[in-house]
């Protein structure tokens, strides 16, 4: 088992016909590598769905020279205009285009870096192209959405058997690279609790992987039995023993755990503040899609209904 690299770095695909993706979208791709000509790009869509791993393809099969950028790390003024400014204002070695690729761009300042932007854009505009990846694209300027062409990253229903079937074969090929045992239907239940976030899929295979084999043991499900014990804690205000249910509970997905509460919440609380209840688990649903720690929002979650709604 080789551990010295990101399994998703790895096993990124280079080309477009590598990427899991839904004809439609993998059919406009490749008419941009079949005529050679590449437009200012938006690609929005949630997160682990395949966005930066196209802008890498579609730069290397158009033989660019390409930088990236990502917005969340790097989202000051000064460095976008000097890394940008270094790249863009040279002429390529290998005489093809030039694209900057600015991942998570949804987390530039709207009020500064963002109209910044803009001006890099009509400044280097005969020199350089750029594709700006986004989870959330109404966090853009309207000025920046005007200018790119938008190509949202959305799976219907009908793609979603073939892409899960395509996800599957992938994580199959991936674990018998790294000689991984394996239950198929273990895997299949991992695809349908992270779809279509592929990148999560892969990051739990590799850290599921560590004890050489992939059963049912990694499969936790959040019981009644269990829920209920966390309302318990949450209706005595335990903050420490809600601290230690979350941590026991983290290998569940967020969103499930905030769906199960959800579920709860006539049962178990004050019919007067449900709504408020509601209006919490919305909001911090809503984070734990892009937040850093889940730990930390789920408690901050748990923390704030503790203190404002009633048990019964």
């Amino acid at each position: 088992m080789n551990t010295d690299f990101l399994w998703v770095e790895q096993y990124r695909p280079k080309t477009i016909d590598d990427c899991i993706l839904p004809d439609s979208l993998k059919t406009l791709f490749k008419s941009f590598i079949k005529k050679g000509e590449l437009s200012n790009l938006l690609l929005s869509g949630t997160p682990g769905i395949g966005k930066t791993t196209v802008a890498k393809a579609i730069c290397e099969e158009l033989n660019c020279d390409w930088l990236m950028i990502n917005g969340s790390e790097e989202g000051g003024i000064d460095v976008l205009r000097n890394k940008i400014k270094n790249f863009a204002s040279t002429v390529s070695l290998s005489g093809g285009k030039k694209v900057v690729i600015l991942d998570e761009a949804d987390y530039l300042n709207p009020q500064s870096t963002q109209p910044a932007l803009r001006g890099f854009i009509e400044e280097f505009h005969a020199n350089c192209r750029f594709i700006l990846t986004c989870n959330f694209k109404n966090r853009l300027i309207e000025p920046i959405h005007s200018r790119f062409s938008n190509i949202e990253f959305r799976v219907n229903p009908k793609d979603k058997p073939k892409l899960a079937s395509k996800l599957f074969e992938r994580a199959i090929y991936i674990l018998k690279e790294q000689n991984i045992s394996y239950d198929e239907k273990v895997i299949a239940e991992l695809i349908k609790k992270h779809f279509p976030d592929f990148r999560k899929l892969i990051n739990e295979l590799q850290r599921y992987s560590v004890s050489g084999t992939i059963d049912a043991g990694i499969l936790v499900n959040v019981s009644d039995e269990n829920l209920k014990s966390l309302l318990t804690h949450l209706k005595n205000k335990e903050f420490s023993d809600m601290r230690k249910w979350v941590v026991q509970n983290l290998d569940n997905d967020p969103v499930k755990i905030f769906r199960k509460i959800y579920d709860t919440l006539y049962q178990s609380l004050e019919p007067s503040t449900i709504p408020i209840a509601i209006l919490i688990i919305a909001d911090y649903q809503y984070k734990s899609a892009f937040v850093a720690d889940q730990e930390i929002n789920l408690v901050a979650c748990l923390t704030e209904m503790m203190d404002r709604v009633k048990f019964k």
